[in-house]
């Protein structure tokens, strides 16, 4: 009985593997030993590869392809020179192998001369039947140079030379996007559907761009099509549910995002969209129960935790609205947009020591709106930490300086301090900036907006203005 291509290749492999655990040498023919070096390659298996090699180097020295494989091997773990030794040998023997021109690039690429590596990647275009890998190639280079327009350009040409490199027209598109040329990538998706009307992936990406445009009519009509011509297409149902998001038809969205959930396993981007409709919708039961799910679906994802936070802040609960606030921060303490929400729900709590600490650990990683300067000064005001305030506004003021709403509350604090020269000083800075916020004086030190010289300071730039 003939075997076929896959029972042949799994007998080579079994033989191969059997071989290595009982220390025999068997002989395969440098077919064999190719197609057993690529599969591990593919899996992964680096050093089952590289005992392929040298068992198959060893059986046939002369095999070109399988030294090929060896500087594949040797590239990909960055032993260059050797790679380049090895090749050198290759070429003198072959130079017109087109796996030499795509080894020697892919030297190049690893040592960032990207210049020379797309010089001989084009060489490698009049010797090789595959265009289209070598038009991508060249095409990767160019990105890693930033060159997007050249970058593009090969990328449409391995497009011309293989319709269906979904790779290729993921890129294009990338290249479109980066160079903001959304009506350019318009009309080129439209070009590539006259030459392929069912091409789903091209569908989605036109829908995407009408989305970006907020052209919502014609980026619906777009996911329709790309549904159209494949009905299992996940991403396509996500993008139309988005879509009628912004077209506030609420119950068709959710009805779109439901099909991924039957189509393929949950994910939590879909619970998440299917909990803002119903929010939307006001029914809050499932809104919430859609929330709950997306947070045990991904316990990572930032948004799902937002949500149900945002949602409790909304109906002022924000005892509830802390809890999970709080359990989100034990899953994941360094995010900035958990520690202002704990911030904010204890300050509207009136617990200005957990508010203070929230505040604090914004700014640590390195949130530095002005708000959050501003919001922690006020509390560390109401807890009559004078000096530690002066500290904040000293920072934020490196960020923000001559802001009115810093230089009043510098003035203040000073004053309390009982330094009336940086005091006045601040006060001064204050009122040039902004002579109408001295209202941040009579509402945060009231006793120091009552003395005679502040009110008179105040009133001269009042008068002046």
């Amino acid at each position: 009985m003939q075997l076929s291509h896959n029972e042949d290749n799994n007998f080579s492999l079994s033989r191969f593997e059997s071989m290595l655990k009982t220390n025999d040498v068997l002989f395969f023919d440098s077919n064999e030993f190719e197609n057993i070096i690529h599969h591990y390659l593919e899996i992964g298996k680096i050093n089952l590869a590289k005992k392929a090699v040298k068992l198959g180097l060893s059986q046939h020295p002369s095999s070109i392809n399988l030294k090929l494989l060896k500087v594949e091997i040797l590239v990909f773990e960055d032993k260059l020179d050797l790679a380049d030794g090895l090749l050198a040998e290759v070429q003198d023997l072959e130079a017109n192998n087109e796996e030499v021109y795509i080894q020697k690039a892919q030297i190049f690429s690893k040592r960032d001369e990207h210049q020379q590596a797309i010089k001989v990647l084009e060489l490698a275009l009049d010797v090789t039947d595959e265009a289209a890998e070598i038009y991508s190639m060249i095409g990767m280079e160019y990105l890693f140079l930033e060159d997007f327009e050249n970058a593009k350009i090969n990328f449409m040409n391995c497009l011309e030379a293989d319709e269906e490199d979904y790779s290729a027209l993921y890129n294009v598109m990338y290249c479109f996007d980066f160079l903001g040329q959304k009506e350019e990538a318009i009309e080129y998706l439209n070009m590539y559907l006259d030459k392929n009307p069912y091409c789903e992936v091209a569908w989605h990406q036109v829908g995407k761009q009408y989305f970006d445009l907020k052209d919502y009519k014609k980026a619906l009509a777009a996911f329709d099509f790309a549904i159209i011509s494949d009905e299992y297409f996940i991403g396509a149902y996500l993008e139309k549910g988005k879509v009628l998001e912004k077209l506030e038809r609420y119950i068709e969205a959710i009805e779109n995002y439901n099909v991924t959930l039957e189509l393929d396993d949950p994910t939590s981007f879909a619970y998440l969209r299917i909990g803002k409709c119903f929010e939307k919708l006001g029914n809050d039961k499932l809104a919430l129960s859609n929330f709950e799910k997306t947070v045990h679906e991904d316990p990572l994802l930032d948004k799902g935790w937002i949500a149900i936070t945002d949602f409790y802040i909304k109906k002022k609960n924000f005892k509830k609205a802390l809890y999970y606030i709080n359990k989100a921060i034990n899953i994941d303490e360094e995010n900035v947009l958990y520690w202002k929400r704990y911030a904010k729900i204890n300050n509207r709590l009136d617990l200005n020591r957990e508010a203070e600490r929230g505040y604090r650990k914004t700014l640590d990683l390195g949130n530095y709106e002005l708000e959050t300067w501003i919001r922690r000064c006020d509390i560390l005001i109401n807890l009559a930490e004078w000096e530690t305030a002066v500290q904040n506004l000293l920072q934020a003021n490196e960020f923000y300086p001559g802001i009115a709403e810093i230089e009043y509350r510098l003035s203040g604090l000073y004053f309390m301090l009982n330094n009336a020269d940086l005091a006045y000083r601040h006060l001064e800075k204050g009122l040039k900036a902004d002579a109408e916020y001295y209202i941040i004086i009579e509402e945060l030190f009231p006793d120091i907006f009552k003395r005679k010289s502040v009110k008179q300071l105040i009133d001269s730039y009042q008068k002046a203005s």
